[in-house]
């Protein structure tokens, strides 16, 4: 047992409203398969009261709940510490076990010494704690079927039993595959706890560069071990992003196929204190199919089952498989030396049934006719439009029908659908996000299905009826789709008796909300959050509907603070970025250049890769941000410095950027690409520095602080002129990405682009204030685009978009409404928010959007489709305007002097435009939850404002208000109530340090 500044404990009087809660190891919930030595614990503290902060802690981990005393503490009695920390405190107690259950629990003390309470007992338990793939796997080794051919027809299926020797205490099943399973133990599909119940997981382990590391997954299988005499253990393998068309151009990708292979231990632990492994071993008890439903399966392409191979009891004891094949050793090992086996660290994606999606109509049509694309012929007897009828409504198709299922909400995951009909009938399920209109872009008659943006993916789930007279049900579960609408067809007459969408996510923990008074607004902020469920999915993708589906770094590094604020998402971005730092080794340029994609090679682009690439430095950033754990900055130092260094080798001393091929991705005005590379490289340098800081490296911080300083003399140099007595930034020096799909190649370059204003406001590229206020009128001007702009620039492109509208890009749309409120143009931001003509962020909402699209104009109702080689509807990088919302219109923000909102901003930014007039803003941070809530009275004469700041943090307020006397708590002056601090008056707002407590407010705008 060992302890740090222990002390003997003084008697003290409760808190009388101090609850200890939110306790967490790794920042996960009693995590199983935890493979870290010293793990990070965390707590939050709830108080009603004011000014409640912790002065101490101490915290105990133990083999068993009834050890958690600080005598008997087995493992760490930490002794009372003396500190306000509580998050990622690291474990300093004795060795942890592979294999091992700890409880643990933490008492805390408040600044004056009076205990504030203790945590409930928690736990977590260790993984195998190895990476070699040998090392407490009992001899498990990498197996499949023998003798069979990569890519050749049939999922292999997997089976052992064995009789268990006495009555079993405990049961862990250590599951690893190269491709994706899903797994039965004793006839029972392998689940994991959610919402207060159970789910199954789709396409575990998830994805990653197979030749750096493969992932394993820990599970308590112990209800279902105990139930039978015999254990079994059973999994079909399916292709995933291991063996899909989707692994083209990456290093682990073969030709002819590879070879799937399923990794496992169950561990058994009986109540007589033995144990005993069932492992995966080639030959022996372990034998394979290829000959069941599972026909085939790919990520683009979805899922055939023929149900009438269905071989009953297969996963349960005393099945026959006699008839089967042996199991051969799959050499992983010997092909990929240096790899390593790791427990997969973060939030798994899983199937959640609160968000499951039943049909709102229901369309069959009987053919097509007339000339051309033709129209669809509507039976109306079958067509049913009311959403309450539809969720429930029974379809009957012939072999010449389609019907078509709006869920009325792009989702991703996967259908569950009941069909009844005779043996051998085919029943396919076509899967898009879109109906077709009758512009020049659809790919058929109006109403019927738009596919043309899937490209190549076939996106296609195909079933075979066995015929069983009260109907049959399936859901795949080897591929995944994205959609809104579901085309059935047939071959001959089949019932369908009910169809839902079943929504797959890693994001299954909310951890934000905001909402407002404004539909429109509230539709958007919906929108958003449907395009982080879809594409946070093992990685953060950036589609998840045609033949792409990948981990583009440009679109996670600009979404990621929105996705933090939305969900709590640390462990899954934190996982993605040790997927980064492999990818830069693999696939980087000299094995230092961050990539444009991870994992996977698939479409990674050699050559400039900035505002991607710099997805490596930021995104471990924006976590220290959020989550104030400065862990992902010390493990991530060596691949970031890397990097830096890697792009100075490049570009010398004239200080400008490696270049980027990307650019302002798919902005309607066209900024230097050479220009957002020279504004990146000056942004990591940056971060670099601040971090630095924050793991005590000084002097590498004075380094980074003086590169910075360095670029923005040659940025300033170049860029920033004067001449004529107004100030230019010279966006149109070079060309915009040359390889932006849709692109229109007359469409030049322009000075004084929106995106190129905003980030030399953001960074501070310019020399004085009054070049600063003139790049604000600049910005303004652009943005304004009334007709005297529009005289002013008659070649601009510019001319065509109404006055109000955005012009950015993917690397322009996250800093564009922070950078106008931190100038003091919230008005503008507003504008834009509210603005629905092209483009702007409500144009896809008027257009019928229900998740946010990869292009200003995806679709519209007077234009049809956007160019189809790139044209996502469900794409997230333009839903990074939420991080907006919460930290300006909400006024939640961070304060990036004190990462992880232990000291933040509230500073609602009230609606000049009159249309929002109330806004309810929150965030589980990680010391509790954060509460900003405001509205305006019908003359807009007086705010009201609630806020909620978690105990052991403290808020500055920011409030509008007439005067500092104005804002009142109550009667009495704001200034005046206990704790809390004026700081100033000053343009209308009035300045408070906060310190923890509810706070409900009143203040006169005028």
């Amino acid at each position: 047992m060992t302890g740090a500044t222990s002390e003997a404990a003084a008697p003290t009087h409760p808190v009388e409203d101090g609850d200890v809660y939110g306790l967490t190891v790794e920042h996960r919930t009693d995590p199983l398969g935890v493979d870290a030595e010293r793990p990070r614990f965390s707590w939050r503290i709830r108080s009603l009261g004011r000014g409640l902060s912790q002065g101490a802690y101490e915290i105990l981990v133990a083999a068993s709940p009834g050890k958690l005393t600080a005598d008997r503490a087995d493992a760490w009695s930490s002794g009372r510490v003396h500190s306000s920390a509580s998050v990622a405190v690291r474990y300093r107690g004795e060795p942890l076990k592979p294999m091992t259950r700890y409880y643990w629990t933490v008492a805390v003390w408040d600044t004056e010494g009076r205990r504030i309470g203790s945590g409930p007992v928690a736990w977590f338990e260790t993984g195998l704690m190895s990476t070699d793939g040998v090392t407490n796997w009992d001899d498990a080794q990498w197996i499949g079927m023998k003798g069979k051919t990569p890519n050749s027809p049939g999922a292999p299926m997997l089976r052992t039993q064995a009789r268990l020797k006495a009555r079993v205490r405990e049961a862990r099943l250590y599951l690893a595959a190269l491709g994706v399973y899903d797994a039965y133990v004793s006839g029972h599909p392998v689940t994991v706890p959610q919402d207060d119940s159970t789910t199954r997981e789709l396409l575990p382990p998830g994805w990653t560069n197979y030749d750096a590391r493969a992932t394993y997954l820990t599970y308590d299988v112990t209800h279902l071990v105990a139930r039978e005499p015999v254990v079994t253990l059973a999994a079909v393998l399916g292709n995933g992003w291991y063996n899909g068309r989707i692994s083209e151009g990456s290093t682990y990708y073969a030709k002819d196929g590879n070879a799937l292979a399923l990794k496992a231990k169950l561990l058994i632990r009986y109540a007589d204190g033995t144990t005993e492994s069932l492992v995966t071993r080639p030959g022996g008890s372990w034998k394979a199919t290829d000959t069941g439903p599972y026909r085939a399966d790919d990520i683009y392409d979805g899922q055939t089952y023929d149900a009438r191979r269905e071989l009953p009891g297969w996963t349960s004891a005393g099945f026959d498989d006699s008839d089967w094949s042996d199991t051969a050793h799959i050499p992983y090992e010997t092909r990929y030396p240096d790899a390593q086996l790791l427990a997969y660290p973060a939030e798994t994606a899983r199937l959640i049934s609160r968000w499951d999606r039943r049909p709102q109509s229901i369309t069959v049509y009987t053919g097509v006719t007339g000339e051309g694309r033709g129209r669809i012929v509507v039976d109306p007897d079958r067509t049913v439009t009311d959403p309450h009828r539809a969720a429930s409504t029974v379809v009957t198709l012939g072999a010449h029908d389609t019907a078509i299922f709006d869920l009325g909400q792009n989702m991703v995951g996967v259908p569950r659908y009941s069909v009844r009909g005779p043996a051998g009938v085919q029943v396919t399920f076509r899967f898009g996000e879109i109906l077709n209109d009758d512009s020049a872009g659809a790919d058929g008659p109006e109403g019927s299905l738009y596919r043309a943006n899937l490209r190549s993916a076939k996106a296609t789930s195909t079933y075979i009826l066995k015929g069983e007279r009260g109907g049959e049900t399936h859901q795949d579960s080897l591929t995944f789709y994205g959609f809104r609408y579901v085309s059935v067809t047939t071959t001959d007459r089949v019932t369908i008796t009910g169809l839902i969408g079943k929504v797959a996510t890693s994001a299954i923990r909310e951890a934000g909300t905001v909402t407002t008074n404004d539909p429109d607004t509230n539709r958007l902020i919906s929108n958003i959050r449907w395009g982080q469920r879809g594409n946070y999915l093992w990685v953060p993708t950036d589609c998840p509907q045609r033949d792409e589906r990948l981990g583009w770094t440009g679109d996670t590094q600009v979404f990621a603070v929105t996705g933090l604020y939305n969900a709590d998402a640390g462990p899954f971005l934190d996982h993605f970025q040790d997927t980064v730092v492999d990818s830069q080794t693999i696939y980087g340029q000299d094995k230092a250049q961050f990539t444009g994609v991870a994992p996977g090679g698939r479409y990674n682009f050699p050559g400039g890769g900035s505002g991607w690439a710099d997805c490596g430095v930021i995104l471990p950033w924006t976590l220290w941000q959020m989550t104030g754990d400065p862990a992902v900055i010390e493990r991530n130092w060596p691949a970031m410095t890397r990097y830096l260094d890697w792009i100075r080798q490049q570009t010398g001393d004239t200080y400008a950027g490696q270049g980027s091929l990307t650019g302002d991705w798919l902005a309607p005005q066209k900024t230097s690409a050479q220009l957002m590379s020279d504004v990146y490289y000056g942004y990591v340098a940056r971060l670099m520095g601040q971090m630095a800081r924050a793991v005590s490296r000084p002097a590498e911080a004075a380094t980074y602080e003086h590169l910075f300083a360095d670029i923005k003399k040659a940025f300033t140099r170049k860029y920033l002129s004067t001449d004529g007595g107004k100030v230019i930034v010279k966006s149109s020096l070079g060309d915009a990405s040359p390889i932006e799909p849709g692109a229109d190649p007359n469409q030049r370059t322009e000075d004084n682009t929106q995106s190129a204003l905003l980030w030399v406001l953001k960074l501070g590229l310019y020399d004085t204030e009054a070049q600063r206020r003139a790049l604000v009128d600049r910005l303004a001007d652009n943005i304004g685009n009334d007709a005297a702009y529009k005289a002013a620039h008659p070649n601009s492109s510019r001319v065509k978009y109404a006055e109000n509208t955005l012009s950015v890009g993917f690397l322009g749309v996250n800093v564009l409404a922070p950078v106008l409120s931190d100038e003091g143009r919230s008005d503008l931001a507003y504008k834009l928010l509210h603005q629905d003509a092209m483009p702007s962020w409500l144009y896809s909402v008027k257009n019928g959007a229900t998740t946010v699209w990869e292009r200003w104009n995806s679709f519209s109702e007077e234009a049809g489709f956007g160019p189809v080689s790139m044209n996502s509807f469900n794409h997230y990088a333009y839903g990074a305007v939420m991080e907006w919302m919460y930290a300006y219109m909400a006024g939640i923000a961070r304060d990036p002097n004190s990462p992880g909102f232990k000291h933040f901003l509230l500073q609602p930014h009230l609606d000049p435009t009159g249309r929002i007039t109330h806004v309810v803003g929150s965030h589980e941070s990680p010391y509790g939850e954060i509460r900003s809530e405001w509205q305006v009275d019908d003359k807009a004469t007086t705010l009201t404002y609630d806020a909620l700041v978690p105990a052991n943090s403290e808020a500055t307020l920011r409030l509008p208000a007439l005067s500092a006397d104005s804002v009142r708590e109550g009667r009495e002056p704001l200034a005046r109530v206990a704790g809390a601090r004026f700081l100033g008056h000053t343009d209308g707002v009035a300045a408070y340090r906060l310190p923890s407590g509810a706070y409900r407010l009143t203040s006169r705008l005028r």
